[in-house]
């Protein structure tokens, strides 16, 4: 008997109908021997109603309480497949994060799992239950309970997965595998069959919303077999594997794209050694994840250092860039927010030349004006304007010819 997490996101989970569609899917799993353990999101746009009542009763709610708030969602969807289980007669029994021992550190709202205790669900699978786990939150060392941020259940399902020594984590959500591109926004994007560890972490970290990065940097780090699966088909979906010789041969897996950026320009800083760790370590310490980041000397002798960031962060990193100008007696600090990064990935790239070169003139023959570059061994990522985004993602996949001998994928089912 083999033991499998599944874990369902908020679109599988969107209707009663949808939810007892689940339930089959997970009884029929049951029935073919296995122990199952389901991890679930929150109905389809329940978060976000919760979060807006939030901001309805306080201009500033507190992080704490919002946390409370917004991880009920999750509790009434794993309360609701279970009654639906039960009700086609498979024993289930649902539970929080907290109840389960899923222990957090860090933040509210983009808390991270330290550690999982299981004892609790291994008793119920040993008792012939099917046992259901609300995914997005756990409990920090001082009792709080605390979210994971967006896509957190895909965390919890690995995590608990790993803990489980679980022979497989399926990933359900309205999209059958994960692509070479968003199929909305390039229509010849082909489904791959398989993708690295490594490569899936860059593409998730990158934009591709099929998978939260943090899920795949557990399913890598505990060596978790992990596929990407619809819900509502019986495709196979895409299985995240570890390294084979294969993929070396191809030098690039997807593009993706990553909306909802902002750079800040932290302008005449003082050319003194530490003057940079002054700055990143102040933004590290309100929980502010920087990415992009170039620092030049500027014709008056001094020093201008830009970065990007995602959105959501840019109130707190504004405020907090302004003190320590205001510190060093920094000229000022301005922020843009019409920017994006599209990126290309894959382990090829580390033995193939001219992959840069390509990637720039795709861009710049379409006139398209590149702000920013990052790489790694195995992606390039270019910070352009927002309004070129789409033009850059179908070029930039038709130039690598990434959707050669593809089968043209469903626009409507790609997230």
């Amino acid at each position: 008997m083999s033991l499998i997490v599944h874990k369902y996101g908020g679109t599988s989970m969107g209707s009663v109908e949808r939810i007892r569609q689940v339930a089959r899917r997970v009884a029929a799993a049951k029935d073919q021997g296995h122990d199952l353990v389901v991890v679930v999101s929150a109905m389809a746009g329940e978060t976000d109603r919760l979060t807006d009542l939030a901001y309805e009763i306080c201009a500033d709610p507190p992080a704490r309480e919002v946390d409370m708030l917004i991880s009920t969602g999750e509790q009434v969807s794993a309360s609701l497949l279970a009654m639906a289980l039960c009700d086609i007669g498979h024993p289930a029994i649902s539970f929080t994060g907290s109840q389960i021992g899923m222990l957090t550190v860090g933040h509210h709202r983009k808390a991270r799992i330290q550690e999982v205790h299981a004892e609790r669900v291994i008793e119920k699978l040993r008792q012939g239950l099917i046992v259901i786990i609300t995914g997005f939150q756990g409990l920090d060392v001082e009792g709080n309970i605390t979210t994971l941020g967006r896509g957190g259940s895909d965390t919890s399902a690995v995590a608990v997965a790993a803990v489980l020594k679980a022979d497989l984590c399926e990933i359900y959500t309205d999209v059958d595998g994960v692509y070479t591109a968003d199929p909305r926004l390039v229509p010849n994007a082909r489904k791959l069959k398989h993708v690295s560890h490594d490569t899936m972490l860059e593409m998730a970290t990158l934009g591709a919303k099929v998978l939260q990065s943090r899920s795949v940097e557990f399913a890598k780090k505990y060596h978790v077999p992990l596929a990407v699966r619809s819900t509502f088909s019986d495709d196979p979906g895409t299985l995240i594997v570890e390294e084979i010789s294969e993929m070396e041969s191809t030098v690039l897996t997807g593009v993706t794209l990553l909306r909802d950026q902002a750079r800040i320009n932290v302008l005449d800083l003082p050319n003194v050694p530490g003057i940079a760790a002054k700055i990143f370590k102040a933004v590290a310490e309100e929980g502010v994840n920087v990415d992009m980041i170039v620092l030049t000397e500027n014709n008056y002798g001094g020093t201008d250092i830009s970065f990007t960031l995602g959105i959501g962060d840019i109130k707190i990193a504004h405020a907090t860039a302004e003190r320590i100008c205001n510190d060093v007696s920094a000229k000022g600090v301005t922020v843009e927010k019409d920017v994006a990064k599209v990126s290309v990935v894959g382990i090829g790239m580390q033995s193939q030349p001219g992959v840069a070169a390509d990637l720039f003139d795709a861009l710049g023959s379409n006139g398209i004006n590149i702000e920013m570059i990052s790489t790694s061994e195995i992606k390039i990522s270019c910070l352009i304007k927002s309004k070129d985004v789409d033009l850059a993602m179908r070029v930039i996949h038709e130039r690598f010819k990434l959707g050669e001998d593809a089968v043209i994928a469903d626009k409507e089912t790609q997230a």
